[in-house]
């Protein structure tokens, strides 16, 4: 086993930049599934395609950190991010899953909306994550949190609402 005792920046960055371009392309492929409602099986085998290759980056992060003996910032949050970004993906597979799992025979209007919001989420992450590795204000930054923050918000509140319609209106 090889280890470093230079930062590889470059490599941890790379790695980010490709987990979430990744996480983009999962999301784009979900949106074009719940749009164009053929070939649903081979969509959902795309995604899993991709899901994996989510996986194989996030196995990279962590062999990466375990060779390299400075790391760009805390390995704690290297983990984290790596680890958050592959969750995304996890989670976007899934939902796809189970549509073909409950046969569901096409999506609705309220499911098309929702996913849209992921597609605009791992877009400003893709975004943000680019510019980890510059030397850059972080008020710059900060505006990328701040809508992916507000992206994610408005999301929570349209999954609230469907949740709140989709529940018996009392308790037996």
């Amino acid at each position: 086993m090889k280890l470093s005792f230079i930062p590889q920046d470059n490599q941890f960055f790379a790695l980010f930049v490709e987990s979430a371009q990744n996480a983009c392309e999962v999301a784009q492929k979900l949106r074009d599934l719940l749009y164009n409602w053929t070939g649903v099986e081979d969509k959902i085998a795309a995604i899993a395609d991709l899901e994996h290759k989510g996986d194989n980056v996030t196995h990279q992060v962590a062999g990466l950190l375990h060779r390299t003996f400075v790391t760009p910032f805390d390995r704690e949050d290297i983990a984290a991010l790596s680890h958050t970004m592959d969750d995304v993906t996890d989670f976007i597979h899934s939902a796809a899953d189970a549509m073909l799992l409950y046969r569901i025979t096409e999506p609705t209007q309220r499911a098309k909306g929702t996913f849209g919001f992921i597609v605009e989420i791992t877009a400003e992450v893709e975004k943000a994550v680019t510019l980890l590795n510059k030397k850059l204000d972080q008020r710059e930054m900060l505006k990328y949190c701040v809508e992916i923050n507000r992206l994610e918000n408005v999301a929570d509140r349209i999954y609230r609402r469907l949740s709140r319609n989709c529940l018996p209106n009392r308790l037996t």
